[in-house]
């Protein structure tokens, strides 16, 4: 097979890979059996070469990754549910609604918020642009790791941290030209430079260069809202960023750049069992098999 780059989320009780032209999610079930679900992918690119262009095609990523994660997470809670719950398959319409809830949720949280808190302590930090957006941007960084801490602690986000790191070894194994095994899988980091972990981490990062531009004379709503358009335009430069670090990532200088994404994927993945490990080699088998060989250039894992 042709070496790609392959990506993954994890799911409830299971992983989702996805390989440039397939996506397979393995979940283990209650009764100890694994269940998976496969399809192929059309790339995006082919369909509209736009999203080929830097910035555009981190903007697109984001969303994509968004729906099929969805996607993902609604299969995953109906396989991982006992013999006898009710099962319900979610429509397009709730899964646009529930996208929308999230990202409104994620909007507010992570870029209002830390925009008006920041704004009640003009009094104390001055009228300075430079200083407002480094306090704002701090504050969000503070309060994304209050977040992540937070449902780190949760026990039913601890397993599903889990599979994350189990995704990220059988990542590494791929990488690395092994063969899929529990015992060659065991063996690697939990920690993968291009996890969408510290995809995120960047994101908050990047968003401080760019809201400085935001002249400060501007009405609150104004800034607010800038925030919301500006969203796609950050994740693009951030996808451009984690790019090049995943392609120089044995520099000493990119090695200190993506330590801090490193430290924080400490909080959301957590060593894996063997049953877990299993799950996510069948997973990444499929998606390969179905994938055919074919190269992308993916990022995200």
């Amino acid at each position: 097979m042709s070496k790609i780059n392959i990506g993954g989320q994890a799911v409830l009780e299971g992983v989702m890979m996805r390989a440039p032209r397939s996506l397979a999610i393995a979940v283990r079930r209650p009764d100890g059996d694994i269940s998976v679900k496969s399809e192929t992918v059309i790339p995006l690119s082919e369909r509209y070469p736009i999203t080929k262009l830097p910035i555009v095609r981190g903007a697109v990523a984001l969303f994509s990754s968004l729906i099929i994660g969805i996607k993902a997470l609604n299969f995953s809670a109906n396989e991982a549910m006992a013999e006898g719950e009710e099962k319900e398959e979610v429509n397009n319409w709730a899964i646009a609604g529930t996208m929308a809830a999230a990202f409104g949720f994620g909007i507010l949280l992570f870029f209002i918020m830390p925009l008006y808190l920041t704004k009640l302590l003009i009094p104390i930090i001055g009228d300075s642009n430079i200083v407002f957006n480094l306090v704002d941007g701090l504050i969000r960084v503070v309060v994304f790791l209050l977040y992540i801490l937070g449902i780190s602690r949760m026990g039913d986000i601890k397993r599903v941290f889990q599979y994350h790191g189990a995704e990220h070894k059988c990542i590494f194994t791929f990488e690395a030209g092994e063969e899929l095994t529990v015992d060659n899988v065991r063996k690697y980091s939990c920690l993968h430079p291009r996890c969408g972990t510290s995809f995120l981490l960047i994101v908050m990062l990047v968003s401080i260069l760019v809201f400085s531009m935001i002249p400060k004379l501007w009405p609150f709503y104004l800034k607010a809202g800038s925030r919301v358009v500006l969203l796609p335009v950050i994740a693009g430069l951030s996808y451009e960023v984690l790019k090049w670090t995943a392609k120089h990532d044995n520099h000493p200088l990119v090695k200190l750049i993506i330590s801090p994404g490193l430290a924080l994927q400490r909080l959301t993945t957590g060593e894996p069992d063997d049953s877990q490990i299993e799950v996510a080699i069948k997973s990444m088998e499929v998606a390969l098999e179905l994938n055919g060989g074919h190269k992308d250039d993916r990022l995200v894992v």
